[in-house]
């Protein structure tokens, strides 16, 4: 299984970070070892004192594909899920600032929270105006839809399938809209697909 991720897929994000708009999609990968266990907490690592929460739906892939066109896409996925990329902000900019790879700000173990409940696209009315959200403790810190992506879940599997093959179980992370934080030990992180909670994970 690969995790692809989208970087600066949403508008309000790309200001918040005070990065560039792309022009095309920003995509960076995780190995499988990020995948948070099933049941266990996530445990801010030593070589960090600032863990972002970084929520983003989820795309898994069904059937193996290379150079896929838009207009095809819709024909490699039937699930949609949510999950959070974790980001180790501080070491992400000291990369950053010296031109070099994100992965050990971004594909460290436990960094990628994959919620166990996927939904049948069938249904969202539109696949483009899925709302999903986060609460940390209680309290909504991220809420958007799809609408507001700059970079659509097919115009992305288009994109990512001419670099990389995609096969059946692959993960796509579409990006993260604004709002992203730092989390603290014992905070609760809770997504939600419309009204609908799909993971809650406790920060050790």
């Amino acid at each position: 299984m690969k995790i692809i991720c989208v970087g600066r897929n949403y508008t309000e994000h790309i200001a918040e970070l005070k990065n560039e708009k792309p022009e095309e999609p920003v995509i960076f990968l995780k190995p499988d070892t990020a995948v948070l266990l099933k049941k266990q907490p996530f445990f801010i690592p030593d070589f960090s004192s600032n863990i972002h929460y970084e929520v983003e739906l989820l795309v898994r892939i069904k059937k193996v594909g290379k150079y896929i066109q838009e207009k095809f896409a819709h024909k490699y996925y039937d699930e949609i899920g949510l999950g959070i990329d974790f980001t180790a902000r501080d070491l992400q900019q000291q990369l950053k600032e010296k031109g070099l790879p994100w992965e050990k700000a971004k594909g460290f173990d436990g960094s990628a929270v994959i919620g166990e409940r996927w939904f049948s696209k069938k249904v969202f009315k539109n696949i483009d105006e899925i709302p999903f959200s986060l609460k940390k403790n209680g309290k909504i810190v991220q809420q958007t839809d799809t609408s507001h992506m700059l970079f659509k879940i097919d115009e992305l599997i288009a994109y990512i399938s001419r670099y990389f093959t995609l096969k059946i179980g692959d993960v796509i992370f579409t990006g993260t809209p604004a709002g992203v934080g730092k989390v603290q030990k014992d905070d609760t992180l809770e997504g939600f697909i419309d009204e609908e909670s799909v993971f809650s994970i406790n920060v050790k």
